[in-house]
């Protein structure tokens, strides 16, 4: 059952990460939403199978680093552009 919602999780932050790619921060907010759902199911199946959670931790790091990243881009973007919209990100004009 809780797989099912962990799935059901990553799909509605994949919908929303579609629908909503115009705003830089909710496309940051939805990438965050599906690896705590991703993370939810691989903690899910390690759990299952009696594995050890070493590999979540790693996999946590990973997407601290990436949630980093990406508010470093969000915060660049600001300063330089003055809001978070990609129109107005095209280097080629």
């Amino acid at each position: 059952m809780m797989i099912v919602f962990s799935l059901i999780m990553y799909f509605c932050g994949l919908m929303v990460f579609v629908m909503k790619r115009k705003h830089l921060l909710l496309m940051l907010l939805s990438l965050e939403f599906i690896i705590i759902s991703l993370y939810f199911f691989l903690f899910l199946n390690l759990s299952f199978y009696n594995y050890e959670n070493y590999f979540s931790m790693i996999f946590l790091t990973m997407s601290v680093c990436e949630g980093v990243l990406g508010l470093s881009v969000l915060v660049s973007m600001l300063r330089i552009f003055g809001n978070d919209y990609f129109q107005s990100f095209n280097m080629l004009w």
